[in-house]
């Protein structure tokens, strides 16, 4: 099941980056308000070196539902590593690393070993390190202070919609008051595909604003993939390793 979740959360964070591009004219000047929440949310990032933890991930569709508990640790803008266990029992590895993807499951005795080239192709769109990070921490996947975006205000917190159209259809709602990530929401309607991001509650830790629950929702025509993400006992700043290596014997998942 942790091969569905990674698979799942690979597409959602990569699933509409074919076809857009950065704009090199940094912040939209003719909206100064747009401008300084933008700010604000990359002021306020969380500010660390390493996370670890643990944290609970949920996985369902129409056909199933499983639960599997993971150990969780990140170096910033090095490596991201989790480990899945059922019952207490170690079933799955997987190490990212902006040049590549590393992964292996015990119950099928699979692994897949590779850069994001092969992973790119495997997903059918490009794959990016900062993407997924930016997911797990509660900022916007896109960078937003390189394109121009439209802002409104409402209860629910700040919206801001790109000002250019593409067929890539984004939306980012931050809090009113931390600036962090309520949701993100990313479509391709002329695919009937789109991914929804929520971060249903943050917490304090060590005086840090990070996540607590992040759901995702994945839709594709009729069919549509939920997973939730609960973070427990996050430490910043700690001595962390990566231990991961492929068992012998395993069969390499192939890329076709």
């Amino acid at each position: 099941m942790i091969k569905r979740i990674i698979i799942v959360v690979l597409i959602t964070i990569t699933t509409v980056a074919c076809g857009t591009k950065k704009a090199a004219t940094g912040f939209e000047r003719s909206n100064a308000k747009a401008s300084g929440v933008i700010k604000n949310h990359y002021d306020k990032a969380v500010d660390f070196n390493t996370i670890s933890g643990k944290l609970r991930a949920t996985y369902q569709n129409s056909d199933r539902s499983q639960s599997v508990n993971l150990s969780f640790r990140m170096e910033k803008d090095k490596a991201i590593w989790m480990s899945a266990s059922i019952l207490g029992f170690p079933m799955a590895k997987v190490y990212i690393t902006p040049e590549k993807v590393s992964y292996y499951e015990k119950v099928g005795k699979s692994y897949f070993d590779g850069d994001f080239s092969l992973v790119s192709k495997w997903l059918g769109t490009p794959l990016d390190f900062d993407k997924l990070q930016n997911l797990l921490i509660g900022q916007a996947i896109y960078d937003l202070r390189t394109d121009g975006y439209t802002l409104s205000e409402s209860a629910r917190g700040f919206q801001l919609l790109p000002k250019k159209e593409s067929d890539v259809k984004k939306m980012f709602m931050l809090d009113s008051k931390t600036y962090k990530a309520k949701a993100q929401q990313l479509a391709q309607e002329d695919k009937n595909r789109s991914v929804t991001v929520t971060y249903d509650d943050y917490q304090t830790i060590s005086g840090r604003i990070f996540p607590e629950t992040i759901t995702i929702i994945a839709n594709e025509s009729s069919e549509s993939t939920n997973i939730t993400i609960q973070y427990r006992s996050i430490e910043f700043d700690g001595d962390v390793s990566f231990p991961f290596s492929i068992p012998s014997g395993y069969d390499e998942i192939s890329v076709k």
